[in-house]
């Protein structure tokens, strides 16, 4: 199902055209050679996302300071030919490389959504940007992402159900715990968000540090959510 989405036709067009990795010619953005070669599955941590030599409940660094989501699932590493490909749709205004990347994030789903005792599904909400953000970029990534997955998987979504308070610094370029002083307190429940007992699934396009997921998820926490997992499309490989 999720191969149809990728390699179906492009949008406004029945045209081939060329993949945007491989510039092969394909019927979608993003062609099935190449989602085999470069977006294979890892064994993951499932708390933070981070790949790892096998699948592990936690890893060391979760183990030491366990976030506060129960789960991560993350589709990608953001290296090559990924952190190129998701460049053009965050900074180009490329839109439409939606698609293909939130079918990859959909198809990374496991089949059980929400945790154990949950009364429904997950509602799915989005990473907001600041007003002078959205403003500039013109549109959320962390949404375009999310309302497509929440289509595809059939869930319930809420773009505005997380506020960002406070207009940081951008994130690129900060060491970890400049990240994390740099968030403190960015974030909040939006009124009548009406959180209170669902469980929420928070999806942002890339994870790095954490320090993001951290913050937002502790604000949809004091907003009444009874949990939060983490879907992100691409995990910062740890250094090595």
């Amino acid at each position: 199902m999720w191969a149809s989405m990728l390699l179906g036709s492009r949008h406004q067009g029945t045209w081939p055209g060329q993949c945007e990795l491989c510039r092969a010619w394909s019927a979608g953005l993003v062609c099935q050679a190449c989602v085999d070669a470069h977006a294979r599955p890892r064994p993951r941590c499932l708390r933070c996302g981070l790949g790892t030599g096998q699948a592990l409940a936690q890893c060391g660094q979760c183990l030491q300071d366990p976030p506060p989501c129960w789960r991560t699932v993350c589709a990608l590493d953001y290296t090559f030919p990924w952190d190129r490909l998701i460049g053009h749709f965050k900074f180009q205004r490329r839109t439409e490389l939606a698609t293909p990347l939130a079918a990859l994030l959909a198809a990374a789903l496991p089949a059980d959504l929400a945790p154990a005792g949950s009364a429904g599904p997950p509602v799915v909400v989005p990473v907001p940007l600041s007003e002078s953000r959205l403003a500039a970029r013109g549109f959320n990534q962390a949404w375009e992402l999310a309302r497509r997955v929440a289509r595809l998987r059939g869930l319930p979504a809420a773009p505005r159900a997380l506020v960002r308070v406070l207009d940081t610094e951008a994130q690129a370029g900060l060491a970890r715990a400049q990240r994390q002083r740099n968030l403190r307190n960015a974030f909040a429940p939006a009124r009548g968000a009406a959180l209170a007992g669902r469980d929420v699934a928070l999806v942002d396009d890339v994870m790095t540090t954490g320090s993001t997921a951290r913050e937002a998820t502790a604000a949809l926490l004091r907003g009444g959510a009874r949990s939060v997992q983490l879907w992100v499309l691409a995990r910062t490989p740890a250094n090595p």
